[in-house]
């Protein structure tokens, strides 16, 4: 076995402060070489990575308020307002008043935000291509990082 698949338990100190064996940088470098591969391909359609991941929560069901966007991309209110004012800007979105709560704002697709799916739809097959990885793969680790997200979640939650 090599040492680096060793247990962590029989590690001293100084190796488990080797940048290899974090996994935090592993995460944080597999996520910027991601945001890197997706730049050029997003570009064609004039979205940027957070953009996108904004359209994609819409595409799938539109009409969407503002505070379940922050719930379901994980993002807070000063991240996710300009997102959403520069898609508006671009005509892809438009916020209206909830009927039943006026406090609420909901975001809706126009015309044009439903026209660009359309054009999203290889966005998803280029990028199995170039990880290399086989559906099953993809799938299986798309499983593992939403677990450890649930649990990393549950673990930053005030206890109540």
């Amino acid at each position: 076995m090599d040492k680096l698949d060793a247990p962590l338990v029989n590690d001293t100190g100084a190796d488990l402060l080797r940048l290899d064996r974090q996994m935090c940088f592993a995460l944080y470098s597999a996520s910027l070489a991601m945001t890197k591969l997706y730049k050029p391909i997003l570009a064609e359609l004039g979205l940027t990575y957070p953009q996108y991941l904004l359209m994609l929560v819409l595409w799938e069901r539109d009409a969407v308020t503002v505070s379940a966007l922050k719930e379901r991309l994980h993002l807070d209110y000063g991240t996710l307002t300009p997102l959403i004012k520069r898609l508006e800007k671009r005509q892809l979105l438009s916020r209206t008043r909830s009927p039943e709560d006026e406090r609420q704002v909901l975001i809706h697709l126009t015309d044009q935000g439903r026209e660009l799916k359309v054009q999203a739809q290889p966005v998803p097959t280029q990028v199995a291509e170039v990880s290399g990885c086989s559906a099953t793969e993809m799938a299986e680790l798309k499983q593992q990082l939403d677990a450890l997200r649930q649990r990393l979640h549950r673990h930053l939650e005030p206890s109540t």
